[in-house]
């Protein structure tokens, strides 16, 4: 007859010569009776984390007009009908946003009738609903066959004076040759 010898296990390794016995059973923890309040805990826990979060910033909405002005930075190179270029951005905003902006962009154009690419970076610089200070947007522009796509933000973390800290998207329309912004922006409180 063989008998067994039960010993608690030492930092839950067995040795060979024993059973080991936890005091509890680990697989219960995988139970949904086990699992659900703590899912519901940690759900109740991020909410309010980011209701929290969220009640600290202010949403805002500026709308204006802009001028700008584009100026080729050396030779177009052009490669088997693929032209790309880079240019110089030289704005000036008017309305909720009072301020210029400098910047570049890289082009890209295709043989393809209303197809091509951008991207570009700029700092704004000025008064935006009247808080002082400056950020950067960050654009990201196609077009297909005449078809646009554009993407412009507001890079995270640029923001500086009165404005640090502003997050951000602006929107673009360009209505009889008038370029008209809306930037939609939240700032801390």
């Amino acid at each position: 007859m063989t008998t067994e010898r039960r010993t608690p296990c030492a930092a839950g390794v067995p040795d060979q010569s024993a059973t080991c016995v936890l005091p509890w059973n680990p697989m219960s923890m995988m139970s949904p009776t086990f699992l659900r309040p703590l899912f519901f805990a940690a759900l109740a826990v991020l909410s309010l984390c980011a209701f929290a979060q969220e009640k600290q910033r202010m949403s805002h909405t500026a709308s204006g007009s802009f001028t700008v002005e584009m100026k080729p930075l050396g030779d177009t190179s052009t490669a088997e009908g693929v032209s790309l270029g880079r240019m110089s951005l030289n704005k000036k905003f008017e309305g909720d946003l009072v301020g210029t902006a400098q910047g570049e962009m890289l082009t890209a154009i295709t043989p393809v009738q209303g197809s091509a690419g951008y991207v570009a970076m700029e700092r704004v610089v000025g008064r935006l609903n009247g808080k002082a200070g400056a950020f950067v947007l960050q654009h990201g522009g196609t077009m297909h066959e005449g078809t646009q796509s554009l993407s412009i933000g507001i890079v995270p973390g640029s923001g500086t004076g009165e404005l640090a800290g502003i997050q951000g998207v602006f929107k673009l329309v360009i209505t009889g040759g008038k370029h008209l912004y809306t930037l939609e922006y939240s700032m801390p409180q």
